[in-house]
């Protein structure tokens, strides 16, 4: 198990070193001059030599990312051109409002989809599984920001009954500002994540090992919870891990529909006026929250399933 944590961890270095770098090159790549966006149509040459100077534009570019790479070893990732503070804390100061957003969002989804999931593999082809296929097959097709208007529109302004922008202030406050955005991500998840425990149940209810607990008289629920889930849930951590992109990407979306703040706003605003060190922290921290994401599901797979780890 220690060999495969170590193999998984040099992998995951690896990734992000890649992504760094491939970042880089795509940003510079992108047409314009980040200075003339920032100081405005009527700064001189000067002012122009000034801030690429500062903002180390005028380096070449084995230079630039070796001392990019050089500030991420001692936590540096720079300075906002704008408000002169870290790049780390204003970063940290809106990453929060996001994993909120990401936890409350998955958390409801995963319970609500493996209990539907479970019931119908349990009641195959009856009313309930037929309704629920159905349901949960729209659920997947309809895209989050389309849910995220609809229930805007319908929740927050028709009827009134929840916020429409904002984190709110206090416990019960930020809870209620949640209950749309974290509707609108999770809400294909249950149709993701029911449909496939519902397959990986059909498929582990028909092993020999689970015919041989009911031989024995045992209980269905007991079956399903003790001997099945635990087999069945595996796909579902491998697809949490890999989806943590989808559910940034989607978490992005949201925030900018509710107003939110979160790395969402952030990471718009710094692209829209070509704030290089923001969008280089932001991507760099969200690329980590995904590799360390897979990491744990691959960890977490390993220890439930000791034959995975031959596969690395």
């Amino acid at each position: 198990m220690w060999l495969y944590l170590l193999k998984r961890i040099v992998l995951a270095v690896a990734i992000i070193a890649i992504a760094v770098t491939l970042l880089f090159l795509m940003i510079r790549a992108v047409p314009g001059d980040p200075a003339a966006v920032l100081l405005g149509p009527r700064a001189t040459p000067e002012m122009r030599a000034q801030l690429h100077e500062q903002m180390g534009l005028d380096k070449p570019f084995i230079v630039q990312i070796a001392s990019f790479f050089g500030g991420l070893l001692h936590g540096d990732l720079g300075f906002d051109v704008f408000s002169k503070r870290p790049v780390a804390e204003i970063v940290f100061e809106q990453l929060p409002y996001t994993i909120e957003l990401i936890l409350v969002s998955i958390s409801w989804a995963v319970v609500i989809a493996v209990s539907l999931g479970c019931y119908s593999a349990m009641r195959r082809n009856s009313l309930v599984d037929q309704v629920a296929g159905i349901m949960t097959v729209a659920a997947i097709a309809i895209p989050s920001f389309i849910v995220a208007v609809y229930a805007l529109m319908i929740f927050a302004v028709t009827l009134r009954w929840l916020p429409a922008i904002g984190a709110g202030n206090g416990f019960w406050d930020g809870l209620m500002h949640l209950v749309l955005p974290s509707f609108a991500i999770g809400i294909g998840w249950v149709g993701y994540l029911s449909r496939l425990i519902r397959a990986s149940m059909l498929e582990i209810l028909g092993e020999n090992h689970i015919r041989m607990a009911r031989s024995f008289g045992m209980p269905e629920w007991r079956i399903v919870a003790r001997y099945a889930l635990p087999l069945a849930i595996l796909p579902t951590v491998t697809i949490l891990g890999v989806g943590i992109a989808w559910l940034i990407s989607s978490a992005v979306f949201i925030e900018v529909v509710f107003a939110r703040p979160g790395i969402g706003a952030l990471i718009v605003n710094a692209v829209n006026t070509r704030n290089y060190p923001i969008v280089m922290g932001v991507v760099l921290v969200t690329t980590f929250l995904i590799v360390a994401a897979t990491t744990f599901s691959d960890l977490v797979n390993a220890a439930l399933d000791p034959r995975t780890r031959e596969k690395l």
